[in-house]
């Protein structure tokens, strides 16, 4: 299957570049520069140089490909509403483009994109075989800059690893190369309105998160309140507040797409990965 990839260069789409090649698909990915083509290039994809705004593009990129991953994303939290609508229109010109072909159309969920949502979910009934994929909190590996990263540098800056209260709250984790299995899955044989969930671990307590970083970092780990939260984790503290388990029922939909892929994680967990140390170097 030749296939379309936006965001082919970023933390998650190069992985998933690297998983269609090795499995035997050829891939086109969309990139901005001749430094990020020559990552493509060297990875046995090629390139097509234009952005989320060049619909043109995006369109043509889709209409030569036998399924598309969109995976692109402008993580602008400064304005994030104008970054959902940029999102909506990529997805509105590729949709156009796919249109009656039944090819697949996978992409991820993003928090309060619920009009992104409904128009790739829109898409199974335009004759497009779409679905879309959430992944955990954490995507955890070599390269990660999200939570845990932050939870680290906060801890380092702080003089310990904090968690809220018992720290019983859970979060969800995927390891990287496990998320990439899970996307060309998706494209081989997601069902048209599939809602997918990679979760490798179902929800790790923050408690033991913040205890790995301490003894990484060689410091304590210690309870703080909700209310002092805010302040010291800024605005991961919400997050870090969230049962996320439980709030998103992870354990059912992770055994709904793992039975309906047969998508079975294989790599270390967030806790081990943590342990391997690379997180700390």
């Amino acid at each position: 299957m030749h296939v379309f990839v936006t965001g082919a260069t970023g933390y998650i789409g190069s992985a998933v570049v690297k998983e269609l090649i090795s499995a035997g698909h050829t891939v086109t990915g969309l990139c901005r520069s001749e430094e990020k083509a020559a990552g493509l290039t060297a990875a046995g994809a090629e390139a097509l140089y234009g952005t989320l705004d060049n619909l043109e593009v995006l369109r043509s990129g889709a209409a030569a490909a036998d399924g598309v991953i969109h995976l692109a994303f402008t993580n602008d939290f400064s304005d994030f509403e104008g970054a959902l609508a940029l999102d909506l229109g990529a997805v509105e010109a590729m949709g156009a483009a796919l249109e009656g072909s039944g090819k697949p159309f996978i992409t991820t969920a993003h928090a309060n994109g619920h009009a992104v949502d409904a128009a790739v979910l829109a898409m199974a009934e335009r004759g497009i075989r779409a679905s879309i994929v959430s992944l955990a909190p954490s995507v955890h590996g070599e390269g990660d800059r999200g939570f845990v990263p932050m939870m680290i540098s906060i801890a380092r800056e702080k003089g310990f690893a904090a968690y809220i209260g018992d720290g019983s709250n859970r979060w969800p984790a995927v390891h990287r190369l496990d998320a990439a299995v899970l996307y060309r899955l998706a494209l081989e044989a997601a069902p048209a309105g599939s809602r997918l969930l990679g979760a490798g671990d179902e929800g790790i307590p923050l408690r033991e998160i913040a205890a790995v970083i301490g003894q990484q970092l060689s410091v304590p780990a210690a309870s703080i309140t909700a209310e002092e939260a805010a302040g010291h984790f800024g605005f991961l503290g919400a997050i870090a507040a969230f049962d996320i388990t439980s709030l998103y029922n992870t354990a059912q939909a992770s055994l709904a797409t793992r039975e309906l892929l047969g998508w079975q994680p294989v790599q270390p967990g967030l806790i081990a990965d943590l342990e391997a140390g690379h997180y700390f170097v």
